[in-house]
């Protein structure tokens, strides 16, 4: 049998990352990756083919809206079969290069799937067993089914379907209303699909604030989605041409139909094969896997980051988490725990929404005291003359001396400006600090001088000039 210093279940972005590091700090290591195809989720089905379409979407969309800047075009459509055949060899590119750097790595790569027989062994597809005297779990996640009345017996869409199409379905239902479901609904309503998005909370995106959602829902209705928050789905029908919604809203029953149901209710990690019983590792009411603040799992030895532990699905997360519990296992004498309160996140959507440190809500619930400012791209002039109007910048700081605490952005190239506050906020820089900084007019940027110079004005202890 075959032992390892620290075994990585899946080759992810925190697997492989995780991995690397352990072969840096003098351990031996191996990578279990049973896969048809290496990359991982994001991209391979997440974030690089979905952006890859986003971005095709927002051109058509550009270029549809080109008479608003006095720009004469005859005509703008889609042809799917070519954007798809881009997004192919983009991500085909990304993959081949992953496939590459996992193959000629520092550790070795065993292509198959594997199972706890205990808490140091696993069960290979291929009938070897290895051993660990470490063993990281990365196994990523899977689109959840949710108990939906007709749900499960209704054929439907997941993400992986929609990012793979190479025509463009006449209608749609949307299932959700989370990042997943926001972005690829857009993609879809701005080729010249007709949505409808249906989603059980009050406001899309959930996890972000309700004025970001509402802003967002705004947006693509002007767009011509049709949207619905704050429903209950009470049924789902198929016949061989359509597909059927029933589902209460605001006290009435609406039924919606389209050619196609696409399902984006949230995923949930990938662990079913994996026989975690064997090995004692306890998995929490949200089926993610219980982890402590060095990744952890109930069995000291057994680490588990990404997906399939969470608290997010982020990219950045994942490989600090895989990081992280590299570092543990090879007893670094100096290593930091993830920071939460510096989470930073970005929905892709249009306008876009992003976010960094403590949200209102959090602060609100920790009774953290704060101060907040906000201020509208709809009164800002780069914007303005960008037909890019919805949205906002709000910013939170602490009152004494203005120390940020955080800062949420929707509107043009969100995803960008909240980076502008990454730097400050690891730092622990205050409102001041940023002010200090040169700001470009006319930038979108200068936006932010704007809530950051009302805070100013409202902190307690100034600094002297």
């Amino acid at each position: 049998m075959r032992t390892y210093d620290f075994i990585v279940i899946g080759g992810g972005s925190a697997g492989f990352n995780a991995a690397r590091l352990a072969c840096s700090l003098g351990l031996k290591v191996a990578i279990i990756d049973g896969a048809p195809k290496l990359g991982g989720l994001c991209i391979l089905k997440g974030c690089m083919p979905s952006k890859t379409l986003l971005h095709a979407a927002h051109v058509l969309q550009q270029t549809r809206s080109a008479a608003t800047f006095g720009i004469k075009v005859k005509s703008a459509k889609a042809d799917m079969k070519v954007v798809a055949k881009r997004k192919n060899k983009i991500i085909n590119e990304f993959a081949s290069f992953r496939e590459s750097q996992l193959k000629k790595g520092p550790f070795e790569l065993i292509r198959a799937h594997a199972s706890f027989i205990d808490a140091h062994t696993l069960k290979l597809s291929t009938g070897e067993s290895v051993y660990g005297k470490h063993i990281l779990i990365a196994t990523g996640s899977k689109v959840s089914t949710p108990n939906i009345p007709g749900l499960a017996s209704t054929p439907y869409w997941t993400s992986d379907d929609v990012l793979n199409l190479d025509f463009l379905p006449k209608s749609v239902i949307v299932l959700g209303g989370g990042i997943v479901a926001c972005e690829l609904s857009q993609y879809l309503q701005r080729m010249g699909s007709k949505v409808t998005l249906i989603q059980r909370s009050d406001h899309l995106l959930r996890d972000h604030s309700s004025e970001a959602g509402g802003v967002l829902a705004e947006a693509l209705k002007k767009e011509g989605m049709v949207v619905f928050t704050g429903t209950e789905i009470k049924a789902i029908r198929s016949s061989t041409k359509s597909v059927s919604v029933k589902f209460k809203h605001k006290g009435k029953t609406v039924t919606s139909k389209a050619a196609y149901l696409f399902n984006a209710l949230g995923r949930e990690p990938a662990l079913d094969k994996l026989n975690l019983s064997n090995a004692g590792v306890r998995i929490k009411a949200d089926g993610r896997i219980h982890t402590n603040r060095f990744q952890q799992t109930s069995v000291p030895h057994i680490y588990a980051a990404g997906d399939c532990s969470g608290p997010v699905e982020i990219v950045h997360i994942a490989i600090q988490q895989g990081e992280l519990a590299a570092r543990h296992a090879a007893k670094q004498k100096k290593k930091n725990a993830v920071d939460y309160t510096k989470l930073l996140s970005v929905v892709f959507t249009d306008p876009a929404i992003a976010s960094i440190g403590l949200s209102e809500k959090q602060l609100i619930a920790a009774k953290t005291k704060f101060i907040s400012a906000s201020y509208p791209f709809n009164d800002h002039g780069k914007s303005i003359l960008m037909e890019s109007n919805y949205g906002y910048v709000k910013v939170y700081a602490e009152p004494k001396k203005g120390k940020l605490l955080g800062a949420e952005i929707i509107g043009p190239e969100a995803g960008e400006l909240i980076h502008l506050f990454s730097t400050p906020i690891v730092m622990q820089a205050t409102v001041f600090d940023m002010l200090k900084a040169p700001w470009y007019h006319p930038t979108l940027a200068e936006i932010i001088t704007y809530p950051l110079e009302e805070i100013a004005d409202q902190v307690k202890i100034k600094p002297k000039v």
